[in-house]
């Protein structure tokens, strides 16, 4: 094998560890210019994992609460008339981390529409069918009753119907909203 060489062989540790040692033999100059060049590798890294850091949320802390302690609106970036939402960690109008409950009446429907970020869906209770797709097709629609799962991917078109009254548990990474396909549709 050369130097240089693109195969990854044992023979490249060698290599690797031979570069090492002729920095470390370096004359004076020509060290410190690598030890320069380190620190502002290291500077830019460190300033990009800091601002990954700071565009985080915070840590919610402990969440524990009862049916009862749940506060259920009428208002909310993804609730529709006559739908209800709860916010349970984070907010999925903010940047950051959300989980939320929805709670749709039976007969509900959504026409097709999309979300900016990828969503787990949980059925709690009820029974709930959604399809994929820009036109609303009741024949594409898959029954979940309660217990059942589904995902739905950033930017995908989907629909759903209400079977009976139902609350999804909805988890993503916010800043989220609801985007019609064909606005007049709504």
């Amino acid at each position: 094998m050369t130097h240089g060489s693109p195969n990854r062989g044992a023979g490249s540790i060698l290599t690797n560890s031979a570069t090492v040692w002729n920095v470390l033999r370096m004359p004076r100059h020509n060290t410190f210019k690598a030890k320069h060049g380190l620190g502002l590798v290291l500077f830019v890294a460190g300033v990009t994992l800091s601002a990954v850091a700071v565009s985080q949320t915070t840590d919610p802390g402990v969440v524990a609460l009862t049916p009862v302690e749940m506060k259920w609106t009428s208002q909310g970036g993804l609730a529709a008339p006559g739908m209800e939402q709860l916010n349970l960690v984070g907010d999925p109008a903010k940047p950051g981390p959300y989980t939320l409950r929805l709670k749709f009446p039976k007969g509900f429907k959504i026409a097709p529409h999309t979300h900016p970020d990828s969503r787990e869906v949980t059925i709690l209770w009820g029974t709930f069918a959604t399809g994929y797709g820009e036109k609303f097709d009741a024949a594409g629609l898959k029954i979940l009753p309660a217990g059942s799962f589904y995902t739905e991917p950033a930017n995908v078109p989907h629909y759903i119907e209400i079977k009976e009254d139902v609350v999804l548990q909805v988890s993503g990474m916010g800043p989220s909203q609801r985007k019609f396909v064909n606005p007049s549709s709504k």
